[in-house]
């Protein structure tokens, strides 16, 4: 039974990678992937011909070094110039070829992954998903992204080209050993026994016991690889948000606590990083014993034969240098042990991230069609990540012409209803129509790094405007001392106030110009009356449009700008819904 489990666990594995490496093979770059890919074979099949043709370079030149042989000497020095001046071509040109078809791999996967992270808003369903009821979703996917991909395109190559190279030079070197080597002969039971080609067999063996015992040794590190690149991810992750939220936590002298955070984190980078250093400080010792004693090995072995006068200098340093070749190939296992470790954590995060994507596409979630005349919801019920029911059999609709506030005490769901209406809460069952023309503005608006005219059109190019309307709505949100700062670079998430960044964002839906506005909290940051300049503005817009607009706010002010309410008050029966949704008029 246990040799069923790893016979499937081995399958298994075999069709995770497959899964991982065929893609960009068949991919709209398949012939130049696969001519490189040619190449790079090709290219390992003339270095070890080379390999070959050397080996034989060494019985010549020791024979000729044996006897004193002048002419021939010199004759095999120059010849080995052509060998390996040939040999150092083929090197550098597998490398080169081998790097580019790396980065494009990388390049292409790359590509890959970011349309389908940043697809369907997956991103954003992988986020809410770490705290479902759903079971764990991977943990940082940037790093997944970043470093995995490329640490999968680098092994993946250098491992399979590794391993072809062992297998060529196997059979290429396996009939010279097996020539060289003769028969060993010993007696048992009054009988005289002869294994032909002793070398070849003593060679297989020794790799096989080295390979059983480095594996034995080493597995520990396949485990110990993954957690290390988690951590890491997890100590780089919490400084990025230190950075992002370098303000608030200055203002609330939490620097010390962010100290602590980050210095959990490392502890555990260096505590995982020292289990890993000891795994393979423990496989060093093996593979180094291995490897120096397989270079006195072929000698203890031929030195019978060679000092019984049988082989000269020359076929004694050939076989020497066939039964290296072909121990390196069998080999191969033990001499990548660390690098197949590492190769495998990284094909499993992978995996665990590829299988994520297909558990976001198979999730449940509510019908949403874009493009209506009016907003509207259909028995619609929203629930929280971890499956606690918010509200339930929703039937609602804003037609164009009217104002919507809605209002209730924190956490009862004001934001999620928000979030359904725009079409990206997951955790919802029901329908919901959207009008084509419909802009959202988030209580906490997001604004790229860069130029002030990128971060007011966003998600645009701020090419689609022109300077004197990107400057208009600027002042429509009361910002004209931003006006003149288009070209400016900067951080404007972090340098503008809170009130400002409310203000910008809204200065993009009067550049925009949209019929249906759903805002968030939107100006909770204002003083009154800047806030009630902005609502007025704002409820001209949507009805000179033809649209309507739907907010969420605290402030019994707001009222005047809004003809109906939807109130969000507690249930009576929480197993039913936390809270249920009472209409009225503003």
């Amino acid at each position: 039974m246990k040799t069923l489990a790893k016979l499937a666990a081995v399958n298994a594995t075999t069709r995770k990678v497959w899964a991982l490496t065929t893609p960009f093979f068949t991919s709209e770059h398949k012939w130049k992937a696969r001519a490189m890919l040619a190449a790079i074979v090709v290219l390992n099949l003339a270095a070890v011909y080379m390999l070959v043709l050397i080996n034989d370079w060494n019985r010549l030149f020791y024979d000729a070094l044996e006897k004193h042989d002048q002419p021939v000497f010199w004759a095999q020095l120059l010849r080995f110039t052509y060998l390996a001046f040939g040999y150092i071509i083929i090197a550098v040109y597998k490398f080169y070829i081998t790097q580019l078809l790396e980065m494009r791999w990388r390049a292409w996967m790359t590509s890959h992954y970011l349309q389908r992270w940043l697809g369907d808003q997956a991103f954003y369903r992988m986020e809410l998903a770490r705290f479902s009821s759903a079971g764990a979703t991977p943990d940082n996917p940037d790093q997944r992204i970043q470093e995995d991909l490329n640490l999968f395109t680098s092994y993946s190559i250098s491992l399979s080209m590794g391993l072809l190279n062992a297998v060529v030079t196997l059979a290429s070197f396996v009939g010279i050993l097996w020539g060289l080597s003769g028969g060993y002969s010993f007696s048992l039971g009054g009988r005289t026994y002869e294994i032909a080609g002793f070398m070849v067999w003593a060679a297989i063996a020794y790799c096989i016991v080295g390979s059983l015992i480095t594996h034995y040794i080493g597995r520990p590190q396949i485990r110990l690889n993954f957690q290390q690149q988690r951590f890491e991810a997890d100590f780089r992750h919490h400084m990025v948000r230190v950075r992002e939220y370098s303000e608030a936590i200055a203002l609330d002298k939490g620097e010390e606590v962010e100290r602590e955070h980050l210095d959990r984190r490392f502890l555990s980078v260096l505590a995982n990083y020292l289990r890993l250093i000891k795994a393979q400080k423990n496989l060093i010792w093996f593979t180094t014993f291995f490897g120096q004693a397989a270079i006195v090995f072929p000698f203890l072995v031929s030195a019978p034969r060679f000092f019984s006068g049988a082989i000269q200098l020359g076929e004694l340093m050939q076989i020497s240098s066939a039964f290296g070749q072909v121990q390196d190939s069998l080999a191969w296992f033990v001499d990548n042990y660390s690098s197949l470790a590492a190769w495998r954590a990284t094909t499993d995060r992978l995996t665990s991230f590829e299988e994520s994507f297909a558990t976001q596409s198979q999730a449940r979630r509510p019908e949403v069609a874009a493009g209506a005349p009016s907003l509207v919801a259909q028995d619609l019920t929203l629930s929280l990540p971890n499956g606690d029911v918010l509200l339930s059999g929703l039937s609602l609709q804003v037609s164009p012409g009217d104002s919507v506030l809605v209002k209730g005490p924190s956490g009862s769901g004001k934001s999620t209803l928000f979030r359904a209406f725009a079409g990206i809460w997951p955790f919802a069952r029901g329908k919901v129509e959207i009008p084509a023309d419909t802009m959202c503005i988030p209580q906490n608006p997001y604004f790229p790094d860069g130029s002030l005219r990128d971060a007011l059109a966003y998600p645009e190019p701020a090419s689609h405007y022109t300077d004197d309307a990107l400057r208009q709505a600027l002042e429509q949100a009361l910002l004209p001392q931003l006006a003149l700062r288009l070209d400016d670079q900067d951080a404007w998430s972090q340098k503008l106030s809170g009130g400002e960044r409310q203000r910008l964002a809204l200065a993009r839906v009067f550049l925009k110009q949209p019929a249906w506005v759903l805002a968030d909290e939107a100006t909770s940051a204002l003083d009154e009356e800047t806030e009630h300049t902005l609502y007025r503005r704002l409820v001209a817009l949507v009805r000179r449009r033809g649209g309507a607009m739907v907010s969420i706010a605290h402030r019994p002010a707001l009222e005047a700008f809004h003809q109906r309410r939807w109130e969000l008050q507690r249930g009576p029966d929480v197993r039913a819904a936390a809270y249920q949704l009472r209409e009225g008029a503003a």
